[in-house]
This record gives structure tokens, sequence and C-alpha cells, in this order.
């Protein structure tokens, strides 16, 4: 192994260690600056030399299947290693820059045994996402920010679902971002001409029960997971949005008229991930405390459903309508408990970065 390859699983060792979901190289006038994307903050890893840094970013696009003599266009990959007997996923992105290429990785652990009570410490809300599994057929759909913890919930609620109905699961996502057994996953090409489109058509033909729709992006892919809601299948999907009557408003805007949301919406989780603490023991836990095994941070979830769906629906403007616990009840809960501190307190709008 030489240096370029030692000091490559070096950075990704020192992300995966500090539970980062991103790793970043940006590249300046004398040198590339390695940063880690840690619970949504950016730190500093190392600075690197500018042609140590180049020969790592080739290297990186090689393992990846890029063009690595392709330095003028945007490019993304995709790669798996092994860090610390645990599989994971990398996805990259490169882009031009006026100092060389930029190059972000994206570290998706494939960690496959979370149950949907693993999700939150507020059980309120786990009970809310397995009432969503109740439902045979209809669209599901999840928003949040970068780093919000879609992607787990989405592939949690899914492992759930094919244990309740001991259904067929079908993927159709750009790209597979979490490999499962469980489901038959299919992934977007478009250098083979396999867009949502057809991969839909495909899927249909393959007798699903649950389809997973990776993301509504666009009318094209809105109209296809409002397609296979309404001819009898459990749609889930993610849309880009705030809250939950935000990603119901971007449906519309969408083109997807107010009376086909209100014959196959059946649910909308808003989710943002919350770093918490002890409220005994405070960041670090004793050894005999009940909160160890509690995770750093903790999903909230905002799930907009039954009536209050309903009634958001018919009229977004009434002024008396059934409630429903938003994300911001949800923290002031935490704060309460003692799990978050009151410090951190902030709104959920307040804490948003683009999804890429």
């Amino acid at each position: 192994m030489d240096e370029v390859e030692k000091k490559s699983h070096q950075i990704l060792l020192d992300a995966f260690a500090t539970e980062a979901s991103d790793i970043h190289f940006l590249p300046r006038k004398k040198d590339t600056l390695v940063e880690l994307r840690i619970h949504n903050h950016l730190y500093e890893l190392d600075l690197l030399p500018q042609r140590f840094a180049e020969r790592i970013v080739s290297h990186f696009k090689f393992l990846s299947g890029m063009d690595i003599g392709e330095r003028r266009r945007p490019q993304n990959g995709a790669m798996e290693v092994t860090l610390q007997s645990r599989y994971v996923h990398l996805r990259l992105s490169t882009l031009p820059t006026s100092y060389n290429e930029s190059l972000v990785i994206r570290l998706l652990p494939q960690k496959l045994d979370l149950l949907v009570t693993d999700l939150s410490i507020f059980s309120e809300a786990t009970t809310q996402l397995m009432s969503l599994l109740n439902y045979e057929n209809g669209l599901i759909l999840l928003s949040g920010p970068t780093g919000s913890g879609k992607t787990t919930t989405l592939y949690t609620l899914l492992q759930a679902a094919k244990r309740k109905f001991n259904a067929r699961v079908i993927t159709l996502e750009d790209p597979v971002e979490k490999k499962n057994d469980a489901f038959l996953q299919m992934e977007i090409n478009e250098k083979a001409n396999v867009g949502y489109s057809d991969g839909f058509k495909a899927i249909l033909r393959h007798d699903p029960d649950i389809i997973m729709i990776g993301e509504i992006r666009d009318i094209g892919t809105a109209k296809i997971a409002v397609r296979a809601a309404l001819t009898g299948h459990l749609v889930f999907s993610t849309v880009h949005a705030f809250d939950t009557t935000g990603t119901i408003q971007r449906m519309i805007e969408l083109g997807i008229p107010r009376y086909d949301l209100k014959e196959m919406l059946v649910g909308v989780i808003a989710q943002r991930l919350v770093t918490i603490t002890c409220p005994t023991c405070g960041p670090v836990c004793k050894p005999q405390c009940p909160n160890r095994h509690h995770s750093k941070r903790t999903g909230i979830f905002e799930v907009l459903a039954g009536m209050a769906l309903h009634e958001q629906l018919i009229d977004s403007k009434r002024k008396h309508r059934a409630a429903y616990k938003t994300l911001d009840d949800y923290q002031r809960q935490g704060v309460s408990l003692g799990y978050i501190p009151k410090s951190s307190l902030v709104s959920p709008r307040d804490n948003q970065h683009v999804q890429t």
C-alpha cells in the first residue's frame, strides 16, 4: 500500500470513527483543506499539499468508477469499503473549481438491524410511525434536510412493513444507498437510458406489494408515486420540504391535484436529528445509568396523518384543525425532560442546508 492509499484509508477511518456523514476536500491556492461534517457541523481534519491531494482525489475517482482524466465536468461515483469490520457504502461527487477539483464523499454505513422504536427516544413519535404501517396501500412521504436521517427512517419503515405483511418490497433509487437482501432494489441508470419512468413500468410487472421511490424531485417522479399509490400499492418516498404542511404544498406545486392527495396520501413525516445528553449524568453516562445505551442523537418526527391530514387537505387555511405534535413541540419536550440543553433549542427552520 503506497502513501496515497494509506492516507486515503486513514481519512475514511477518521471519518467513520467520528460518525461523520461527509468528507469534504476543498482545494485552495496553495493546499487542500479536508473537513468532516459531524452532526451537521463542519470540522477541519487535515491540510494536504496540493499535489498530494490531487493524487488522493484521483485515487478515489478511480475506485468509484469515475473518469480520472475528466476534470472539467462534475462527476458522480460510488464504492464500498469495510471500516472497523463494518460495511460502508460511499457516494462520491466531484466539482470543478478555480483551484482543481473538489470532492465530497458521503458515508452510508449499512446498518440493517434497526427497529422503529430505535429511531427516537420519544415513544409517542415511534408509535405514530408504526401506526402508518397499518395501511396496505397509499402514499407515505418523508421530508427533512440533508443529514436528518431520512434514509435510515425510510429503510427501517420498509423493513418493518416487510415483516408485518410478509410483502414483496421493490425500491427504485438513484443511487441505491443501503443494500438490503430483503428487498429488490433497482438503480436508475441514465447511461443505459433507464430512468424513473422506465424503471417504474418494469417494477410494476414484477408484482410488488410495497414500492419505495427514492426521491420525488420533479413532476415526473411525483406522478409515478401517485400512480403507484392509486393502483393499490403502499408507496414510500421523500420530498424536499421543511415540515409536513410544506411537503403537501410541494406536491401541489409539482402539479399533483389536491383531490388526488386526498384520495391516496395516508401520512406525511418531517424529521430532524437532535443531539441529546443524559438528563441524569450529562454528556457521559455512568456505567449503571439506564440511558447509557441511547445514541448521542435521536430523531424527532412531525407526523401528519388521520383527521389532521384530512383537514389539512380539505382546507389548509382553516383556523381550527385537529392538533398534531410538531417538531418544535418535540424539541420543547426534550428540553423539559432534560435530554436537550435549553441553549441548543432552535427552530427546525434555522437548521437547514441544501440537499445535494
